[in-house]
């Protein structure tokens, strides 16, 4: 269940602790190695992904080439590599493996039953098969579920507010498994509210100009976000404008792109909250001990030029989701996150705290470092 829905905006157009002495599950002298595997490719909207997760981690005290390393694998969105690569780091000894996506942490999860695996993104893992369940993994996954295929649901309630009733919506998604199980949720939603729904599948690059001539009966399209579909965002913004296709997108970099809006989760945050479980796992911890986290702060982006240049007059109700208004030509509105812990439920402001109400997180380098929390996660009742 989701608790809250926090939107942070609407568009148109570190203190470095000292080095840790050595970890618990370290041998002396010995510098932990964490392999990073992701299928997108390193642009730099992504790389500002896998920034967070290493600020975060010098946030924890960490300093690079002192006590860690990283060894980094990109996919540039072909799936078929993501075996060679998961196999790869685990040939290195890496001490953990970071993924980016769900079909990352498939194909790490296949590479290794030995090796801690963190997710640092990705849909619902239990359906993925990496992990048993969400309070209790098991094996050797745990880590951050990005709800993607769920927060789908929602793009199709937004985007019914935009176009006319009983029209019908394309999906344009990668035909992977992780991309399979939005469909199942869009469909649902979609028959739940009498939209009816055509899916337009992709391969690879060369598929996305047979893919929106194929779509051209549509009245929107909504994109599965995918770690493929990060890479080509750009692409599918130009496509949609130039087949005058209003696009739902996952995460605000599609919408930054062209896309005229998403919905969905801060990814740079899902990263930094990877780093506090590379560094339980690092200082002894079991990933089967520590249950998957999902957030429960989300924001929505609209283009408004996009939405000018399709035509589009946004619906004075979607604007107006919204708490603080910036200086033009951006508007964006900060969360209020809450936390709720795995074992009773309660709702509490920070970690560390005597639980005011203020409903303000303390910053992360004044967390303890044992701290079991997070603004704008929950952790599974066990």
């Amino acid at each position: 269940m989701i608790e809250r829905r926090t939107f942070l905006g609407v568009i148109a157009g570190g203190l470095v602790a000292a080095p840790l002495a050595v970890r618990a599950q370290q041998a002396p002298g010995k510098i932990p190695l964490i392999g990073l595997l992701d299928l997108s490719a390193p642009d730099a909207a992504r790389l500002n992904w896998w920034n967070a997760f290493r600020q975060a981690l010098r946030e924890l005290g960490y300093v690079e080439g002192q006590s860690i390393r990283f060894e980094a694998r990109w996919g540039q969105g072909r799936l078929d590599r993501l075996p060679d690569l998961a196999a790869e780091l685990v040939r290195l000894r890496v001490d953990v493996i970071v993924t980016g996506g769900g079909e990352s942490a498939r194909a790490a999860k296949q590479a290794t039953a030995r090796v801690p695996i963190v997710m640092a993104t990705g849909g619902d893992p239990v359906k993925l098969g990496v992990v048993e369940s969400l309070a209790r993994p098991g094996g050797n996954v745990t880590g951050v579920s990005s709800l993607s295929s769920q927060l789908i649901a929602k793009r199709v309630e937004l985007l019914r507010a935009l176009i006319p009733k009983d029209s019908r919506v394309g999906i344009l998604w990668d035909e992977t498994p992780n991309s399979r199980m939005s469909m199942q949720e869009l469909e649902a939603a979609a028959r739940a509210l009498g939209i009816g729904v055509h899916p337009v599948g992709v391969r690879g690059r060369n598929d996305f100009a047979r893919a929106f001539s194929t779509a051209a009966g549509d009245r929107a399209l909504i994109v599965v976000a995918s770690p493929f579909m990060f890479t080509e965002r750009k692409r599918i913004a130009d496509l949609a404008l130039k087949h005058r296709l209003p696009t739902a997108v996952g995460g605000r970099e599609y919408a930054e792109a062209g896309g005229l809006f998403s919905d969905s989760v801060n990814y740079p945050d899902l990263f930094r909250r990877a780093a506090w479980y590379v560094d339980k796992i690092l200082r002894g911890a079991k990933p089967a001990d520590l249950p998957v986290e999902q957030p429960n702060a989300f924001e929505l982006i609209i283009n408004l030029k996009t939405a000018k240049a399709l035509g589009l007059e946004i619906p004075p109700s979607l604007l107006q989701r919204a708490e603080r208004p910036a200086p033009a030509p951006h508007r964006r509105y900060s969360p209020q996150p809450r936390l709720r812990r795995a074992s009773g439920g309660s709702v509490r402001a920070g970690c560390g705290d005597a639980g005011g109400s203020s409903g303000h997180p303390q910053e992360p380098r004044s967390r303890p470092r044992d701290c079991p929390e997070h603004a704008g996660f929950r952790s599974p009742r066990m």
